[in-house]
């Protein structure tokens, strides 16, 4: 896995937290049509101090594909950290509430930069309380710092949507009202016609409170031209403080 495709699967990962429209599960009106009383957002958040998770990341962008054992940390609202291996280490992660770090051991290589950088490589808003949500598929309600957007909330079926448009990016997320769980997160520039997806599956309780956890990821990286580049991860153990 070279250093080049980890910082993009990386930079791809720090960028999805955005949240959801690429494959739309239901159908509805546009986020400018808010209703005047709003629907109660019915999701939850996992609860715990520490997390740390092992599983298999899958990775399938043009011209490479690389399957690895994956590491996960994560100090709540605090510290992530990331690491691979494919029998010898691949390369470790460590992510603040400011900064972005990068060791790649083997090369002696060292990278190091601000969400600021990241944001402008994507152009897409990236912050600490994004990534922590799409690692652990937590909803991530809109940010006051963003301006002042309203998402529009609608129930369906089994499904609801809470979704917005802002600064040109439409952006979506579906929650399953029965797990009270975010079931896909997905975002499209409305420009570019870039899209990116999060799909969240095999949601199994952690102890000791039995709290639903998604043991599968799939992110899609879909541009209006080529074939879509994914990264899929498969936790096996997942353990809460």
């Amino acid at each position: 896995m070279s250093n080049r495709v980890v910082l993009l699967v990386l930079c791809a990962v720090l960028g999805l937290t955005s949240a959801s429209c690429s494959r739309k599960l239901l159908p509805g009106r546009s986020a400018r049509a808010t209703a005047k009383t709003p629907e109660m957002v019915k999701a939850t958040n996992v609860e715990f101090r520490y997390l740390k998770a092992k599983g298999k990341v899958s990775i399938d962008f043009p011209g490479v594909q690389q399957t690895a054992n994956v590491n996960v940390r994560v100090r709540r609202d605090s510290v992530i950290w990331l690491s691979a291996s494919l029998g010898i280490e691949g390369f470790r992660a460590y992510i603040t509430r400011d900064s972005v770090k990068v060791l790649f051991p083997l090369q002696r290589e060292y990278y190091a930069g601000d969400y600021a950088y990241l944001s402008r490589l994507l152009n897409v808003p990236i912050t600490f309380d994004r990534v922590q949500a799409l690692l652990l598929g937590d909803y991530l309600p809109v940010s006051p710092a963003e301006g002042e957007v309203t998402p529009a909330v609608t129930t369906e079926g089994p499904m609801q949507r809470v979704q917005y448009e802002q600064r040109g990016v439409l952006v979506q997320q579906l929650i399953d009202i029965a797990k009270a769980r975010v079931q896909q997160l997905a975002v499209q520039d409305q420009q570019t016609q870039n899209k990116l997806t999060v799909d969240y599956s095999n949601f199994q309780p952690l102890q000791p409170r039995d709290q639903l956890f998604a043991h599968a990821t799939l992110l899609q990286l879909q541009q209006p031209q080529g074939k879509p580049s994914t990264v899929s991860v498969q936790y096996r153990d997942v353990d809460l403080d």
